[in-house]
């Protein structure tokens, strides 16, 4: 069966539809600001290490608006960013060193674009998985690994050496945890309150920095809606780790501490605004916020993205970009969303996936992860959508932790995107899938018949068909 005959669906890309893109908003912002001495200037020149003051000073007051933390959060605590993964390359740089930093401790699945990022600052073969359950990360599985671990460097001279040399605005973390604990890419799972909590105290007990990549909070909406219209929701439902950071037992500055703290927040307005704006934001101590505006890169070419920092500044300023997030992509993914759930409950769940967390009262961000039952093959799967129906889809193997891949199995998981493809395209996706997993599980039975009547085993396997992996190195 040729499916080259039919209109390619793409259930993999992780990007936003174009028509969500707020290009009249930019606009607006880049026109104003560059009519603008008073803006434009310094937006044009070298900017300040930690970013444009305006920006920093608008990201704060907005994230407070959302989070309500107890305490408001300061500009002094934001660093402006190129983007979410470049803040995470300039973080390994000033907060991390190859001999010293011991392991990065992932949970798995995992955002696979991070392993590569790892990997070029000198953790190649220093990435461990860390399974999820329903609450979130397997908190005992980590701390089990965490105290093995540090048992083992306590008793390797190699441990206490350093290649980077120490700097009076920056420290060296033991470990470091990395997690996108709210509407997970890729499990779509959101981490308990009460999984939060137990993971920053775990941290501070092992001299860890958890990673937070916080790009999904804004993209939120009620499982049923009360009304047609999905209500806005203007508040996260969750503190961030960050958040809990600042205030449990004490905080980052309670005896002891050094006010580095052990938690940050990758902000990024790529998921809210466009990727190609390529600037975002971290939030943390003071003090680590500062040491990370001091990355080489920041002191040579001042902050990253001056200039469209100052068209995000304008559309935070106005309120643009709070109304286009609580009235058109809240809306609209969840109209998606709720597509792509109905015809996976369609068509779907009768043929055996299963679902995670089908308890939650809010979901959101882009993606849906199931699991397939026995014996299906992810990758099999994959393989043949392609091949049968011209329909892409994402198998579990893509999220694994590069170099511990068996620690967790995910060789029956998939991931689809509900962001990216035409609205008219998504439930028509899920009923091509379903028309594979249909055949493969006929075809299974069929061999199944005929080794019983042969008097042979059970095939324990699906099927398998010759097909090339997706090329996903620009898929998210």
């Amino acid at each position: 069966m040729n499916g080259k005959s039919q209109v390619m669906i793409n259930l993999l890309r992780g990007w936003p539809n174009a028509s969500l893109l707020p290009a009249t908003l930019i606009k607006a912002a880049a026109e104003s600001a560059l009519s603008d001495p008073a803006v434009y200037s310094p937006g044009l020149e070298y900017g300040p290490d930690p970013g444009y003051q305006p920006l920093r000073e608008l990201v704060a007051a907005w994230l407070t608006r959302f989070y309500r933390p107890s305490a408001g959060i300061d500009a002094e605590q934001i660093c402006i960013t190129g983007g979410a993964s470049q803040n995470l390359a300039c973080m390994l740089q000033v907060y991390t060193d190859p001999l010293h930093t011991s392991k990065v401790w992932m949970v798995s699945p995992t955002y696979f674009l991070a392993c590569r990022i790892f990997e070029d600052n000198g953790f190649h073969g220093q990435l461990r998985s860390v399974p999820e359950d329903e609450e979130g990360i397997d908190i005992e599985f980590l701390r089990k690994g965490l105290v093995a671990q540090d048992k083992e460097d306590s008793q390797s001279p190699a441990s206490s050496k350093k290649l980077k040399p120490m700097r009076p605005w920056n420290k060296f973390y033991r470990h470091l945890i990395y997690a996108v604990p709210t509407f997970s890419n890729p499990s779509s799972k959101t981490m308990s309150l009460e999984r939060r909590q137990q993971l920053v105290a775990l941290a501070r007990q092992h001299d860890a920095l958890i990673i937070s990549d916080d790009v999904y909070d804004q993209l939120q909406w009620k499982v049923s809606p009360s009304t047609a219209e999905s209500p806005v929701l203007d508040q996260a439902v969750l503190p961030r780790l960050v958040d809990i950071d600042r205030i449990l037992d004490g905080g980052t500055e309670r005896p002891g501490a050094d006010g580095f703290g052990n938690a940050m927040s990758n902000g990024s307005f790529s998921k809210i605004a466009g990727p190609g704006v390529r600037t975002g934001w971290a939030e943390g101590t003071t003090k680590f916020a500062y040491g990370l505006s001091q990355t080489g890169s920041s002191r040579s070419g001042g902050a990253p993205s001056q200039m469209t920092a100052t068209f995000m500044s304008k559309l935070v300023e106005w309120g643009h970009l709070e109304k286009h997030i609580f009235h058109t992509l809240q809306p609209t993914y969840s109209r998606r969303f709720n597509i792509m759930i109905k015809a996976i409950e369609q068509h779907l769940v009768p043929l055996g996936i299963k679902l995670p967390q089908t308890d939650r009262d809010v979901v959101g961000g882009y993606f849906l992860w199931f699991s397939l039952p026995e014996p299906l093959d992810a990758d099999d799967l994959a393989a043949r959508a392609l091949e049968e129906e011209n329909l892409i889809i994402a198998q579990g193997s893509l999220f694994a932790v590069y170099g511990d891949e068996k620690t967790v199995d995910l060789s029956r998981c998939v991931r689809v995107c509900f962001s990216f493809e035409d609205e008219a395209l998504l439930e028509e996706g899920i009923r091509r899938l379903a028309e594979v997993i249909r055949r493969i599980q006929r075809e299974n039975e069929a061999a199944s018949s005929v080794e019983e009547l042969k008097g042979g085993n059970r095939v324990s396997g699906s099927s398998q068909r010759n097909g090339k992996p997706v090329d996903v190195g620009q898929y998210n």
